[in-house]
């Protein structure tokens, strides 16, 4: 589930006043400097807000980096870490500046009584599965109905994530092209789920269950309506391969997995 990373923000702002520099911030900077993979997403966050706060930088740029710092997995620990090294070399009034951007971009919100309810019944799924839940799956959020959780397993060799359901939540239906190879394998680790391919049955899933997806089909897949679910999302490889998201599964349909 690596996604290329996609800017826009030049063009938005300034594609009439400065067309040049709008296509050098979209297409180079995050077109092509964000996206080459010597190192990984996470390591240029870091480096870009430790030389933002070496340029003494602290505006909405800087606020936006370390936002997306923490997007790719960048812990309240570990920035603390880096803006305290970082503060060694480039001066104490940056660092107190930065920490006070740092804070509020990792603050922790007070959690109302129902998401406490929630938590509680995540951690006691959590003990019943091997692997972890993961974070929010934010970034797909829109593909999906109810909440989602995403652990990269390995993003080397053959990428693996475990996706874990909320009860009730599902993905919409959607396809996995490729001109070759490619589909997907899902690996059932926990909880109770259902996968379906377009006009057939809805099949059910249980830990143990090995759903094969063929490339160029339509389907969906996700938690019953009262259980939690886990399965390993393994990315088959092949040529000109996409991802083609489609409708959600209407709650009509979904009411009647039994």
């Amino acid at each position: 589930m690596n996604e290329k990373i996609v800017q826009t923000a030049g063009r938005q702002q300034l594609g009439e006043f400065a067309p040049m520099f709008a296509h050098l911030n979209d297409d180079v900077l995050f077109g092509e400097v964000w996206n080459e993979e010597a190192i990984s997403v996470k390591t240029k966050c870091i480096i870009t807000v430790v030389s933002l706060m070496a340029s003494g930088v602290t505006d909405s740029s800087l606020q936006y980096h370390l936002q997306n710092a923490k997007a790719h997995g960048v812990t309240k620990e570990e920035i603390a870490a880096v803006i305290t090294h970082a503060t060694m070399y480039v001066g104490w009034p940056k660092g107190w500046t930065v920490f006070r951007l740092a804070k509020e971009v990792w603050k922790e919100k007070q959690s109302t009584p129902e998401e406490k309810k929630e938590k509680t019944e995540k951690e006691k799924y959590q003990n019943t599965i091997f692997f972890p839940i993961g974070e929010p799956n934010d970034a797909y959020a829109q593909y999906f109905v109810g909440q989602s959780y995403l652990a990269p397993l390995s993003t080397e060799q053959v990428p693996m994530f475990n996706v874990t359901f909320e009860p009730g939540c599902r993905n919409n239906w959607h396809t996995h092209h490729a001109a070759s190879g490619g589909g997907q394998m899902l690996v059932c680790v926990g909880g109770r789920g259902f996968y379906q391919e377009w006009g057939k049955d809805a099949v059910e899933l249980m830990p143990g269950t090995v759903i094969n997806i063929p490339a160029n089909i339509k389907h969906w897949h996700g938690a019953a309506p009262d259980a939690w679910f886990s399965h390993i999302a393994v990315e088959v490889p092949g040529e000109g391969t996409s991802t083609e998201w489609h409708e959600p599964v209407s709650d009509e349909d979904y009411g009647k997995l039994k």
